[in-house]
């Protein structure tokens, strides 16, 4: 008889490999470079030493004598001591102005707001240029608004004190004639080379295009370094393309065909094999980088030296770094280094998941509170820390124009009907510091709130990125913010230069889950204390809040 088949045994079944951690996840989406980033912590400090080198930059002796009788910085933060030995390192004193055939690595920093960035960069382009003969153009620092130029425009001035340079800027805040009369001088002038009339241009990309579009002998060839302050403000946004177009005009664009019969170079200057239409004047002064291109365009390779490079340092600085690779390679970067200043990571971060797009690094110095409120006891809540906390000097964040203007007003009615009923304490003078006030106007309120005339100003997070306030005691966020970012630049704006800051936010019962959400996700929940504020604490204040009340549904009627 036949033989029975033998039972066919079930295959195994195929296994599955152990799902990637958030954190693998998360980096796969990273740029290699910023994941090989330089981290330093936040609390670093080194007094600034008298003799150069002690402290392990390359400051000279002049520029550290300033930085303490003239300016008070007594020590190099933590962004500081990163940043300034590749800048200024000990082993090129002087620093070269260029560096044609060893071109410099480019550098992007991340830090918080009130960390020292400005200086770190102010500093090593002063030190640089202040060795130069010849007047050009040489160090640009892009910001996104007018108030931020004048804020590092003057950082400049302090520290550039005796050294010749010159610095000019441009917002649209002069006329266009009238800056260009300060950048180049005479528009009429044909030079190849470019004019200029400043070593060190501030300006807002906009007001930048426009010179590069029309203004005649403006040029960024000569360009040493470029300084992309609030990085991350400044790559979401296009301002007419302005990335791609100062990237363009950092490029050898002279040909030798355009040169005039009558144009020539001396004999010292001449390459043996160079025809007369691969001739430069003197007069032009091209940079060297724009030399060799033109001419390399009429000779084989074995007709020159080694090329010169570009010279131009790109620097960037953020409160966030970028950990998108399409916009890092956007800014073509050459060797760049990465270096944030941040705590060391939780190490339970791999479980809970990482931000894709940013890494958020707070002041060391800050301290973070939230009180959870009904929507009616808000306006309570924030009279209790003006008054309890006896603050002095605070920005205090609301989610629009209206709702700043709106609130300011409640606070003042407050404060008068506060004070018209007997209540013990200060008066607390608050303004609305928007965009809709003048120039004049702004400016006005803010040298009253630096003088301690105004104790409280009520803004909206986009005038915030627009203002550098030193002394700020505390941030208060009335209306949480809508995104990590915001809460990153609000709560930036205490705690600066090594001093002490607090951070409240104020959350509604139905916002606590988004709030916590995005603290979560960003590891960062777990270091905001919350505060519990009991009702016979702000019940003191409830008849003077009717009447405020009151009052500001009269007023806007």
């Amino acid at each position: 008889a036949p033989a029975e088949p033998a039972v066919l045994h079930r295959l195994p079944g195929a296994t599955r490999p152990a799902p990637p951690s958030a954190k693998t996840l998360s980096a796969l989406n990273v740029h290699e470079q910023v994941r090989d980033k330089q981290v330093v912590d936040p609390t670093t400090k080194v007094k600034i030493a008298e003799e150069v080198g002690a402290d392990g930059t390359g400051v000279s002796e002049k520029g550290r004598k300033r930085l303490r009788n003239d300016m008070g910085v007594e020590e190099w933060f933590a962004v500081q001591t990163a940043v300034l030995p590749l800048l200024l390192p000990l082993s090129a004193q002087p620093p070269a102005l260029y560096e044609p055939f060893h071109p410099p690595r480019d550098i992007c920093v991340s830090a918080p707001t009130g960390s020292g960035k400005t200086l770190s960069y102010v500093v090593p382009i002063v030190e640089t240029l202040q060795h130069r003969i010849v007047t050009r153009l040489r160090a640009l620092v892009l910001l996104p608004t007018r108030d931020l130029v004048g804020q590092v425009r003057e950082t400049f001035e302090s520290y550039m004190k005796g050294t010749g340079l010159r610095v000019g800027i441009a917002t649209g805040q002069h006329s266009f004639a009238h800056e260009q009369n300060v950048l180049v001088g005479d528009v009429n002038s044909d030079v190849k080379g470019g004019v200029s009339q400043v070593d060190i241009l501030i300006a807002t990309p906009g007001r930048l295009i426009d010179h590069l579009r029309s203004t005649p002998g403006f040029s960024l060839q000569h360009l040493r370094y470029l300084v992309v302050d609030e990085a991350d403000r400044l790559l979401t946004q296009s301002f007419h393309d302005w990335l791609p177009t100062v990237l363009s005009a950092l490029k050898p664009t002279f040909s030798a065909a355009s040169l005039r019969e009558d144009e020539t170079v001396p004999r010292s200057r001449q390459t043996k094999s160079l025809p007369r239409s691969a001739q430069v004047p003197e007069a032009d002064a091209l940079a060297p980088s724009w030399w060799d291109a033109d001419i390399q365009g009429a000779h084989t390779s074995s007709d020159l030296d080694e090329p010169c490079l570009g010279s131009c340092q790109k620097l960037l600085f953020s409160a966030t770094l970028s950990r998108d690779p399409a916009k890092i390679d956007a800014l073509h970067l050459y060797r760049p280094v990465y270096i944030s200043v941040e705590d060391a990571l939780d190490p339970h971060a791999e479980d809970e998941g990482v931000d894709n797009e940013m890494k958020f690094t707070f002041p060391a110095e800050l301290s973070e509170h939230m009180i959870i409120s009904p929507a009616s006891h808000k306006p309570l809540y924030l009279f209790h820390l003006l008054h309890t906390l006896a603050i002095s000097s605070a920005l205090c964040f609301t989610r629009s124009v209206e709702a700043a203007t709106r609130l300011a007003k409640l606070v003042e009615f407050f404060e008068e009907a506060r004070v018209a009923s007997g209540i013990e304490g200060k008066k607390v003078v608050v303004r609305a510091f928007s965009s809709e006030l003048a120039p004049n106007e702004r400016n006005k309120v803010l040298r009253d709130f630096k003088k301690g005339e105004i104790q409280m100003l009520i803004c909206s997070d986009l005038i915030a990125r627009g203002i550098d306030i030193p002394n700020v005691s505390h941030v208060i966020s009335y209306d949480i913010p809508a995104d990590m970012r915001k809460y990153v630049h609000r709560v930036g704006r205490t705690a600066r230069a090594g001093k002490e800051g607090d951070a409240w936010s104020l959350v509604e019962e139905q916002e606590v889950a988004p709030f916590r959400n995005i603290m979560a996700k960003a590891q960062h929940y777990q270091k905001i204390e919350r505060v519990r504020v009991k009702d016979q604490l702000v019940e003191p204040f409830v008849p003077a809040y009717q009447t405020a009340l009151e009052r500001l549904k009269a007023h806007f009627a």
